[in-house]
């Protein structure tokens, strides 16, 4: 997701650091060379320990929690993180300026520079920055909030001529997920590719206006832009013969409001614990634990 106007000042008050915060190797890996692609919510900014680069990527995400599962966490040439925060599909195939457009200071290669003809397995978890429809929903929301706060404000902000624009933006969402698979599979033609959802922000009931300061009817608005966007993502995995790994369903009670049960983060970032609205390190363990038993079992539809 776009990170950007909120970690940007807190990057500059907190030194990055590099090191092995995962767990102990798994038995022998089944795969050679294991390459994640995605976004803020596959990199983790500020989940400790974060890695020198303003893609505010951890080794204490998903993927390198995978990659220990799987035994390959420390073998050479096996592992490689590509994911970046405020990355979209098109920063599979295009370079990406960072932290933000508007704040350039450096940039980052295209992420499929990193798939290689022997890489064996992909995981993806992109799509949420397509459109700007996450960030819209979370920079937008909370400020709309005082107007009406038992009502849908921010639903209706995003409602033109009778049509929910986030949710009908998601219908490009879906073709280009579709794209990125196709173009992976292009250039790793013998890797298992993954596509993983994204987990849920908001209780399917109830409120929590001191973690989620949205209005209440934006509650159900926005978890139905959330089940769209990984329907988006399930679609598109079956059409394309991917695997999808749902992360929507199993964070049930694990959401923004779930206190120390929560996966996600709320409102406010900390700087040793994640950017707000963003998976915390229990997430990412939970995720890492979710995209490897669908590896054994195989695929979700």
């Amino acid at each position: 997701m776009k990170v950007s106007r909120i970690v940007l000042a807190a990057a500059l008050a907190v030194a990055t650091v590099t090191g092995a915060g995962v767990a102990s190797a798994a038995p022998a890996p089944a795969f050679r060379h294991y390459v994640a692609l995605g976004d803020s919510y596959t990199a983790g900014p500020l989940i400790p320990w974060q890695s020198a680069s303003w893609c505010f990527r951890s080794n204490n995400n998903y993927p390198s929690w995978l990659a220990t599962r799987l035994g390959i966490y420390a073998t050479p040439g096996a592992f490689t993180d590509v994911s970046c925060s405020s990355a979209d599909t098109t920063n599979m195939t295009r370079q990406q300026t960072v932290p933000s457009e508007d704040a350039p200071i450096t940039y980052e290669y295209p992420q499929f520079d990193a798939l290689t003809p022997d890489t064996d397995l992909v995981t993806i978890g992109i799509g949420g920055n397509d459109a700007s429809v996450y960030g819209s929903m979370i920079y937008t929301c909370p400020g709309l909030r005082a107007a009406d706060p038992t009502g849908s404000p921010c639903r209706e902000h995003f409602t033109v001529d009778g049509v929910e624009t986030l949710t009908a933006a998601i219908t490009g969402t879906e073709r280009n997920l579709e794209k990125v698979v196709k173009g992976a599979r292009a250039l790793s033609p013998g890797a298992k590719i993954v596509l993983v959802g994204y987990p849920r922000l908001v209780p399917p009931s109830g409120y929590c206006p001191d973690q989620i300061p949205f209005a209440d009817g934006d509650y159900r608005w926005f978890d139905g832009v959330e089940r769209t966007l990984n329907a988006a993502l399930a679609k598109a995995a079956k059409k394309t013969g991917a695997t999808y790994v749902d992360t929507y369903g199993p964070s049930l009670g694990h959401d923004a409001c779930a206190g120390s049960a929560a996966w996600v983060n709320g409102q406010y970032t900390n700087l040793v614990k994640a950017v707000a609205y963003h998976p915390v390190l229990a997430g990412m363990q939970a995720e890492a634990g979710l995209i490897h038993q669908a590896l054994a079992t195989g695929p979700q539809r």
